[in-house]
């Protein structure tokens, strides 16, 4: 007695699996410009490291003799494998099988990669494309009848946000229960020109009266503006080679800590130019992305929700070989002040990094909140009072230095006031509960008003607040504790980094991410 027959049966199943949608609906996903689903894990995992779960679960048809005459396999493919040696569980779409659509998955395949990655505690990447096995009209259709909406296993979703790194990307058109779970993730991916992303698509918009492209609708360059997504690339590959490098910063799950790489940069490296990085006229601005790149380890930066609160920088470096979130200030945008949408942008990083159990580096030039009406009509103080709540909840160890700017409520959020602070200031470092810039004439009008010459009472005064607002007078009274040469910057943060390491501390943060 032998399985011969029935292991023969299982491997013309296997067979009929790999033919996913058959040659012309992959045809017409490679005419679209897409890899299909096998092709992206195939660049996603380290060669013949993958294993895949519930290979032949789909719909099959048997003639009247029991033989399997017909199969479509689920639209859902999943598994583990390894990533530059690291284990990773994998879930993605299949578009050439009913468009990810309803009708064609299986929602166990679906939820067990959610716990399977949670349970075995490794990181989740989402390939999705379609519906991502939401709902079809066509599955109404062959079922005679509809179901009140819910979303089986979600509750895993929501778990993994607080456990392990979850990265979705979104790898062609992206709708329904696609689109939630590329968005409830802690990195997500488009590709331009390619992915689409929208609660509901074009032909649904248009029976309300909006009669527009899927690129109209749902774009990368509208979610990349409004926060919905973290990260746009050019290319599929570039996609799966992003979601690698993000994995490489990140611990597998909270139950371990973020890994140190080999540092071949000097953590005493000076650059010179920065001595002169910051302008003396404080009108100017400067370029903050090039001072990172020169702080932190050469070429570590990954920066994410690039074009979305641009007042705001955030992304992943390392300092000498140690992970660290980095935050800091843009001034070509507000001045570096704090929108409503910054603000936002700013709690989602505190809670990736307090999540991940990640050092922050703070590098602060913030005038204070954006002001004016559009600024009020946005709630900017109700998101910015919630971003400075998430700073004050970090448990992380943060330091700070102080580029420039540091006013007002949003400048106090530099770092949590009750911790030690440990943090650095330029000699170009302005602050106080307000600029002085447009306060003086309010603060002094009685005098000025008095004054037989005003012009010269208000030089007199400008002067003298000019020689208050100097740093080495706060320095004196150590509210600002040091201040140091600019080219010094990454030697006491790679110091900063090395002491910090062993204070993180594995496991379950009070707090993960807040979608």
């Amino acid at each position: 007695m032998s399985w011969e027959k029935d292991i023969n049966e299982l491997r013309k199943r296997e067979k009929l699996a790999e033919k996913m949608g058959g040659e012309e609906k992959l045809k017409r996903q490679k005419d679209n410009n897409r890899l299909n689903v096998r092709e992206r894990i195939n660049l996603l995992f380290d060669k013949n490291s993958f294993h895949e779960f519930g290979k032949i679960a789909g719909k099959a048809q048997y003639n009247e003799n029991g033989e399997l005459e017909n199969f479509t396999p689920s639209n859902f493919i999943m598994g583990k494998g390894k990533i530059n040696g690291k284990d990773v569980v994998v879930g993605g779409d299949d578009f050439t099988v009913r468009g990810g659509a309803a009708d064609a998955s299986i929602a166990q395949k679906q939820i067990m990669a959610e716990q399977l990655a949670n349970e075995f505690r490794l990181p989740l990447i989402r390939l999705i494309e379609g519906t991502g096995g939401g709902g079809s009209v066509k599955s109404l259709d062959m079922d005679a009848r509809t179901y009140i909406p819910g979303n089986p296993g979600w509750n895993w979703v929501i778990e993994n946000l607080s456990t392990i790194p979850v990265i979705a990307l979104a790898l062609g058109p992206v709708a329904g229960l696609g689109a939630a779970r590329a968005v409830t993730s802690h990195f997500s991916i488009m590709v331009e020109k390619i992915s689409q992303m929208f609660v509901a698509g074009p032909p649904v918009v248009k029976r309300v009266g909006e009669d527009l492209t899927k690129e109209e609708l749902g774009g990368s360059e509208i979610h990349s503006k409004n926060g919905a997504i973290d990260i746009v690339v050019k290319s599929e590959e570039e996609a799966i080679e992003t979601a690698k490098s993000i994995l490489s910063y990140l611990p597998s799950s909270v139950y371990e800590l973020p890994p140190r790489e080999k540092n071949k940069d000097d953590p005493n490296r000076k650059d010179e130019w920065l001595i002169s990085a910051i302008p003396k006229d404080r009108r100017k601005v400067y370029k903050s992305r090039k001072i990172i790149e020169t702080i932190f380890d050469k070429s570590s930066f990954l920066e994410f929700g690039k074009n979305s609160g641009q007042s705001v920088i955030a992304g992943l470096a390392r300092l000498d070989g140690w992970p660290v979130g980095v935050l800091a200030s843009d001034p070509y945008f507000y001045g570096g002040g704090w929108t409503a949408d910054a603000s936002n942008k700013v709690t989602r990083f505190v809670d990736i990094a307090e999540t991940f159990h990640l050092p922050v580096i703070h590098l602060v030039d913030n005038p204070g909140f954006v002001i004016g009406l559009e600024a009020e009509k946005q709630g900017t103080i109700r998101h910015g009072a919630r971003a400075l709540t998430a700073v004050y909840q970090a448990t992380v160890p943060w330091c700070s230095v102080i580029l420039r700017k540091v006013f007002g409520v949003a400048g106090a959020a530099h770092m949590n006031a009750s911790r030690v602070h440990y943090r650095f200031a330029w000699p170009s470092g302005d602050w106080g509960s307000l600029p002085m810039e447009g306060g003086i004439e309010a603060a002094f009008k009685s005098d000025l008003e008095k004054s037989d010459n005003p012009e010269k009472l208000l030089k007199d005064i400008e002067d003298r607040m000019e020689a208050v607002r100097s740093p080495f007078r706060t320095a004196e009274s150590f509210l600002a504790e040091e201040i140091i040469d600019p080219r010094d910057t990454r030697k006491l943060l790679c110091d900063f980094a090395n002491l910090a390491a062993p204070l993180r501390t594995a496991g379950k943060t009070s707090f993960g991410l807040r979608p």
